[in-house]
């Protein structure tokens, strides 16, 4: 640890005794004692005790503009005052029912409109969808194998738990990936049955297809994979999964459970004009609430009804949370609001990169709509293994530093990005780059004199 890094840690430490506090108070009953493994980090997380619009507070009164949003689960903002008057107006009707209503529907009719599918069911998680989405192409295809990237999430149930975040000394050729599980607990048999193919690299997706016809049900990606920053494919590559999948029979899984609410009304296969046969959507349709959703044609969702593939949740469907929902598709994310953001995007992604030239820094600011992230590499990121070279205490001091002038730039890991709300204002877009212009000189010095270190 340099010493301007451990400066920033320790002013964060004086700024935060009581979220350390709560830490202490929680680990004898919580491993971590936080309840998700991403919300940990040294030298401990903070704790929130209020959010509102853009401003989240902690425990100790201090208050940030936040680009976090739960991990880009809010586009709407803390609280939106539609999707609160939406679901008081439920809370009046119902919490709960367990049995079908009507905005099943009409939430059902206002997805198929936006996104290229014919049926939808729901769930509560991206994790739940993206699971039930890889069941049903195997049992639409009645084969096992599906094909993922390495370095890429799609929640944490076993199948998508491989080659998430392997290490070098097992990730094996760049061309033919080894499948490392992410966890123990994850059957051998799983791991078989999930394939690992390079981000950009079409031929390491052929060869697989190639050695395996007639085995892989399905190739599940993020469009712009954002587990490894922002990560944008080359020209041709969407397309050439496309192609890929239509050949040899697999169905391809658009897992837009970031993507789907932020890159415009139609997701990823507007965005792109790519078409995809399923598409998994979860996080900011939800307005801050759980709501999530696997569609695909009828044809491919007429296995659910045909009781080939089995689908339940008691909460599916909370009345609650789709009463959310339907406030946030219909009220919030509308045209003039995906403009609005997108012009806001163009100003912070531009403003960084401004102030990354102007102070000496070597990285990029890149973003997609609503998304974006200051990427600390001297040339664009194309996949999980350029993204591995981070230098992380540098990363760390660009994080710290901000947060301790009342930014949160975006959640606490470098695989991470911001995420623009409705709720921001130009006003907070120009805060995020007054205090980025802060931070930077000090981070420029510091990645000269570690660089010069390495080099002797």
């Amino acid at each position: 640890m340099y010493p301007e890094l451990k400066k920033e840690i320790e002013t964060y430490e004086r700024r935060t005794p009581k979220s350390r506090t709560a830490l202490e108070n929680a680990q004898p009953w919580m491993p971590l004692g936080v309840s998700s493994n991403f919300r940990s980090y040294e030298p401990y997380p903070m704790f929130i005790a209020e959010a509102k619009g853009t401003r989240v507070r902690d425990l100790d009164g201090n208050e940030y503009v936040d680009f976090n949003l739960c991990i880009g689960a809010l586009m709407a903002g803390h609280s939106n005052p539609l999707v609160v008057a939406a679901v008081e107006r439920q809370l009046k009707k119902g919490t709960m029912f367990g049995m079908p209503h009507e905005m099943e529907r009409e939430l059902a009719q206002e997805i198929c409109a936006r996104y290229p599918v014919e049926n939808v069911r729901f769930g509560n998680s991206g994790t739940e969808v993206t699971m039930h989405a890889i069941r049903l192409a195997r049992g639409y295809t009645g084969r096992e194998k599906i094909i993922k990237f390495e370095g890429c999430y799609h929640g944490v149930h076993d199948a998508a738990m491989v080659s998430v975040k392997p290490k070098e000394d097992k990730w094996g050729s760049i061309s033919a990936p080894n499948q490392v599980p992410a966890s123990a607990g994850i059957p051998q048999a799983v791991v078989e049955n999930t394939l690992v193919a390079t981000f950009n690299d079409l031929p390491s997706v052929e060869s697989l297809f190639e050695r395996l016809r007639q085995q892989v049900a399905a190739l599940i990606l993020e469009p712009v994979p954002m587990n490894i920053g922002i990560c944008r494919q080359r020209p041709g590559f969407l397309q050439g999964l496309r192609d890929l999948c239509t050949q040899h029979g697999a169905l391809l899984i658009f897992d837009e459970v970031k993507t789907g609410a932020k890159l415009g009304r139609g997701g990823a296969s507007e965005y792109f004009k790519v078409r995809p046969d399923m598409v998994c959507l979860a996080k900011s349709i939800g307005g801050g609430f759980p709501l999530a959703a696997f569609g695909a044609s009828k044809k491919v969702m007429d296995l659910i009804a045909e009781g080939k593939v089995f689908h339940a949740g008691t909460y599916n469907t909370n009345p609650l949370v789709m009463a959310a929902g339907l406030a946030v598709l219909r009220e919030v994310l509308t045209p003039q609001n995906y403009e609005r953001i997108n012009k806001m995007s163009k100003r912070l992604i531009s403003g960084h990169n401004e102030i990354i030239k102007k102070s000496g820094l070597t990285a990029y600011a890149i973003g997609v709509c609503a998304n974006g992230a200051v990427m600390l590499y001297p040339k664009e990121v194309r996949n999980y293994r350029d993204w591995t070279q981070i230098d992380l205490d540098l990363w760390r001091h660009y994080w710290f530093g901000m947060v301790n002038r009342g930014v949160l730039p975006t959640p606490h890991w470098w695989d991470e990005q911001w995420t623009i709300s409705v709720a921001h204002t130009d006003a907070d877009i120009e805060k995020h780059l007054e205090v980025f212009a802060q931070v930077a000189p000090a981070l420029a010095s510091a990645q000269q004199e570690r660089t010069a270190a390495v080099a002797r």
